[in-house]
């Protein structure tokens, strides 16, 4: 018997999905500010402190919780949809950018799962959606986006946002898998985690792909994306603030024509 709320959903779109839960009467889902898309009438929202998980926590409890928070650069708040109608409500929460919504159960998944520090969407009310410092040394000192991570602990559904595509690897006992640390969206809780240095000069002078990259040990079951935000985020940035090296010659100009950028 799940001690969570049970919720139903769907998950609609391809590259800018949206995820719907359904809630029966009394039904809660928690979701991070921002990610909220619609809601049927009958749906009451509240904002609250830290993580939604605070039925028993006195004030100095949802201070510490919320100010966790805000090491994974989420809100202070987070916000509450209950249903306090009749029949059953729908409420839709938006993925932030390109990519996919992966649903967790995590009754099925050993009841813990440690994701990147902002993939967190929406979850059933009773999801704990904690911080998780990876504890190694080389971890805390190198791992950049891999070293402080979001833990979303229970027995309820959650959903976490991940950029391009999304492949779900499972990893048998003893089998490694070398990854980027930003391509590292999930993993769950038998999964031994660490970030490995890239030996060789070559490779860390001229390699372009960082010199350090994250290890993780199976068991377990792991989700790797295509796209990190941070990534797409800095070709974006690079594209807007560097002229290109054809502009404002004659055959960057025809180019520009040629590929549509002229006109």
């Amino acid at each position: 018997m799940r001690n969570n709320h049970e919720i139903d959903y769907r998950i609609f779109g391809e590259e800018m999905q949206y995820v719907e839960v359904e809630l029966d009467p009394q039904e809660t889902a928690v979701a991070e500010a921002g990610s909220f898309m619609m809601m049927d009438d009958g749906v009451q929202m509240e904002t609250i402190f830290g993580d939604g998980n605070q039925q028993n926590q006195g004030l100095m409890g949802k201070l510490f919780s919320a100010g966790k928070r805000l090491l994974t650069g989420e809100s202070l708040f987070m916000t509450t949809y209950t249903n306090i109608g009749q029949g059953k409500k729908r409420v839709s929460f938006a993925s932030p950018y390109p990519g996919k919504i992966i649903p967790l159960d995590l009754q099925a998944l050993g009841g813990k799962v440690t994701c990147q520090k902002d993939a967190f969407l929406c979850a059933a009310k009773g999801v704990a959606i904690g911080i998780e410092f990876q504890k190694k040394l080389g971890t805390g000192l190198f791992g950049g986006e891999g070293f402080i991570m979001q833990k979303l602990e229970g027995d309820g559904m959650a959903f976490v946002h991940a950029g391009g595509h999304v492949m779900q690897r499972e990893l048998q006992p003893g089998e490694v898998l070398k990854i980027d640390t930003g391509c590292v969206v999930a993993f769950t809780r038998s999964i031994d985690y660490d970030i490995q240095f890239v030996g060789g000069i070559k490779n860390t002078l001229f390699g372009g792909e960082g010199v350090f990259f994250a290890t993780l040990r199976g068991p377990g079951t792991v989700w790797i994306q295509t796209l990190p935000i941070s990534r797409l985020a800095g070709r974006i940035l690079a594209y807007g603030t560097y002229k290109r090296k054809e502009e404002g010659s004659i055959l960057g100009g025809i180019g520009n024509m040629i590929d549509g950028d002229g006109w």
